[in-house]
């Protein structure tokens, strides 16, 4: 099974090149380092052809920033990087991750879990948040399919069927990659979850985000009213689908 490494590196966070070399000798496969979508190198019309508000319900409440457009576009490239060069499977993380002592034994489950269902997604989560169905344990790591899909892209093991699932229905957006990719009856991709996820974020070690932006005090206490609104709608939308298993 060809699994290929993608690292997701902005080539002007010089700050992050340590860490993205330093993954490279670590990681068991062959590894490309991938150039972001830079948002200072995105035009009106990159922004206007791929970003729409309000495409899914529930609908997501906030416009996009630039920095966030430029990440999906990121996570697409990565993606049709998986596509274009024929891979099985991609593993695509982004340049402020760590691997924990824990990395071997999840990246050797996961692959165990892509020889038994090779167009699955498996996340390699931070936290371990997320609860659902046991599908596998190896060397003391479990695969979830969890029922709420938790946040973060920080690092996942992608098929090729679920890269050409995924370009299909994110030639428009709506919302950050992440919490599209929260909305598996859209993007009918089983979504699967390492506990623990063998990595770490460690963007604060590294100088902090390259994607938020700094947000005035109106913008804050909209946020604080909006965001748990959207994620009980969330949660009551997938309360309503029947559950998945297999």
């Amino acid at each position: 099974m060809q699994i290929k490494a993608f690292i997701i590196h902005l080539h002007r966070a010089a700050d992050r090149r340590a860490q993205v070399d330093q993954l490279r000798e670590q990681l068991p496969v062959e590894t490309e380092i991938l150039d972001a979508i830079d948002n200072k190198n995105l035009s009106e019309q990159d922004i206007l052809s791929t970003y729409q508000r309000h495409l899914h319900k529930p609908r997501y409440p906030f416009p996009l920033s630039r920095n966030e457009i430029a990440c999906f576009l990121s996570h697409r490239k990565a993606w049709q990087a998986i596509v274009d060069q024929q891979l099985d499977a991609g593993f695509i993380l982004e340049d402020d991750v760590a691997l924990t002592a824990d990395f071997a034994a999840c990246f050797a489950t996961a692959q165990t879990m892509l020889q038994q269902k090779p167009d699955c997604f498996i996340r390699f989560p931070f936290r371990d948040r997320e609860e659902g169905e046991l599908i596998l344990t190896q060397n003391n790591i479990k695969v979830l399919r969890p029922r709420h899909i938790g946040l973060g892209m920080v690092a996942q093991i992608v098929s090729r069927e679920a890269a050409l699932k995924l370009l299909q229905v994110t030639q428009q957006f709506d919302r950050p990659v992440d919490t599209f990719a929260q909305m598996n009856w859209i993007t009918n991709v089983d979504m699967l979850t390492l506990q623990p996820g063998g990595v770490a974020e460690i963007s604060r070690d590294l100088g902090g985000s390259t994607i938020k932006n700094k947000k005035g005090l109106f913008d804050k206490l909209s946020r604080e009213i909006l965001r748990p609104l959207y994620r009980s709608r969330l949660r009551k939308k997938i309360d309503s689908l029947p559950i998945k298993s297999g």
